[in-house]
């Protein structure tokens, strides 16, 4: 049971019931489909990936790749510790013409509170301020656009994605100064 319930705004309840009204099958689709990018699942496999090369074959990308580790375990782990302190029930429960409209069901009925997929992007869009201006901008673009599928398929509120999205932010902010060196601040193009 969680210490605390977490209620959406009116502003969150408008926008969930404007998604559900003009909602079908084929958007719904596609954004569960690149909702998948932002899957913890999915960005610890490929961090993993990415510091295992680093360390076998790119000695001067090691602390690059020991920040983007630690900073996807760390946003792997807190929403997880937070949704057992928040109860918040998921916008895809309260609506029965979205179901209708083709809005699926996702993830546990009450932790809505707050979204990891978005924690997850508000972190990348973070780490991305350590490259040139040209790739900063499109992952920033990304990231955004991955964070807002968790809103379009009704799994979280606009808030959840928000405050998600900002603690991600937060994280690699709080995480940057122990695992990089002052001298790999931003990448130079």
């Amino acid at each position: 049971m969680a210490l605390a319930t977490v209620k959406p705004t009116r502003i969150d309840t408008a926008i969930a019931n404007e998604i559900a009204d003009h909602t079908n099958t084929g958007l719904e689709q596609t954004a569960q489909t690149l909702t998948w990018a932002a899957d913890e699942h999915v960005l610890l496999a490929l961090a993993a990936a990415g510091w295992l090369y680093a360390q076998s074959r790119r000695p001067e990308a090691r602390a690059a790749a020991n920040h983007i580790l630690a900073v996807t375990l760390a946003t792997a782990v807190l929403p997880h510790a937070l949704k057992s302190v928040f109860d918040q029930t998921r916008p895809d429960r309260t609506t029965v013409r979205g179901h209708r409209n083709g809005v699926p069901f996702s993830g546990r009925p009450r932790d809505a509170f707050p979204s990891g997929h978005a924690m997850h992007m508000g972190a990348l869009a973070s780490a991305a301020g350590l490259l040139p201006a040209g790739p900063r901008r499109a992952i920033r673009v990304i990231t955004v656009a991955l964070s807002l599928t968790r809103v379009a398929i009704l799994a979280h509120w606009p808030s959840d994605v928000l405050v998600g999205f900002s603690l991600g932010v937060v994280i690699e902010r709080l995480l940057r100064p122990l695992t990089l060196p002052r001298r790999h601040k931003r990448i130079r193009s």
